[in-house]
């Protein structure tokens, strides 16, 4: 049975597994997604997460028709910020930029609002005041519900929440980050700082992009139709190490019943200001398995063995970090 929980310090509920849809309109075409869609709502899933820019924007527009009709099933969350298009003022977090990539969210999406807008990546060119502010005005205008952060460093984060409060605005309830078995470095500032200031969590790359479901046996060798053959740039995240961790945690999982996938995503779900994790999809199948990490209970002695396997991947650089370029 699928587990509710807050959205950080908001009174939103949303499931403690939401639905990546990166792969919509790439990996996944339109039927596949909405198999995919349709199977998440029918289990509990009431968090889906998108942004404009992916998939091209095929991801919001399949979005839109699946759930046409059926809004209301679902907490849509998407984002902007980072690069849209070749002009100027097609990246970012001004106004100008958030306003338009709203409307054609909005449109694309087939709904009136959106549960919750993140600012895909911190604009250090434009000042959090502009930002904060056009974002309390569509909070205001009720086209956005509630507002969130993502490839946000805490201090960039600790700011926009000071700057929120000074203000009288709306502060950000969320944030989005990779965080994994293979990437424990939020938990050195990240962590503590959104405990402190009750904002909500949101992994990315919860699996390593699937390298900690075990299909990758060689940073070389891409399985038929994974993300390292479908999407040349992915290769990069290839190495050695992480490749290893996905084997222990598979030896693990054996142990234990149940796939390296369902494993990790559960240990994420046990970690503190995690709200929701997000997972990404091209197969109804992989979903499905995927569902089990919600009422897999790990013990203790579980819980001590894969912190210690992954006690190297807290320090180093992210697994992932997007910014604008």
């Amino acid at each position: 049975m699928m587990q509710f929980r807050r959205l950080g310090n908001s009174g939103l509920k949303v499931s403690v597994l939401g639905l990546g849809t990166n792969s919509f309109g790439k990996r996944a075409d339109y039927e596949t997604s909405k198999q995919i869609i349709h199977y998440a709502l029918d289990n509990g899933v009431n968090f889906m997460d998108t942004a404009n820019i992916y998939a091209g924007t095929e991801s919001e527009k399949i979005i839109g028709q699946v759930l046409e009709g059926n809004r209301h099933s679902v907490l849509l969350a998407t984002k902007a910020g980072l690069v849209k298009g070749a002009g100027v003022n097609e990246r970012g977090s001004s106004r100008y930029h958030l306003q338009t990539e709203l409307e054609n969210s909005l449109k694309r999406l087939k709904t009136d609002y959106v549960d919750l807008y993140q600012i895909h990546t911190f604009d250090p060119e434009t000042p959090l005041e502009e930002t904060l502010r056009a974002l309390e005005d569509m909070v205001r205008s009720g086209k956005v519900r509630y507002i969130g952060a993502s490839n946000y460093l805490a201090w960039e984060l600790m700011k926009a929440i000071g700057i929120s409060e000074r203000l009288g605005l709306n502060r950000f309830v969320s944030t989005q980050v990779s965080y994994s078995l293979a990437d424990r470095t939020p938990e050195k500032e990240l962590v503590p700082m959104c405990l402190d200031q009750g904002v909500g969590i949101i992994p990315y790359f919860p699996l390593a992009g699937g390298i900690l479901s075990g299909k990758y046996s060689s940073s070389d060798k891409a399985p038929e139709g994974s993300r390292a053959q479908t999407d040349p740039n992915f290769s990069k995240f290839l190495d050695d190490k992480t490749i290893a961790l996905g084997e222990q945690a598979g030896k693990l999982s054996k142990e234990l019943g149940c796939t390296p996938s369902v494993l990790s995503l559960a240990w994420l779900m046990n970690k503190p200001a995690v709200s929701t994790v997000i997972v990404g999809a091209a197969r109804r199948d992989q979903l499905a398995e995927n569902m089990k990490s919600v009422s897999l209970q790990l013990d203790t002695e579980a819980q001590k063995k894969l912190d210690a396997m992954s006690s190297p991947f807290r320090n180093g650089e992210p697994f992932a970090f997007y910014r604008l370029p």
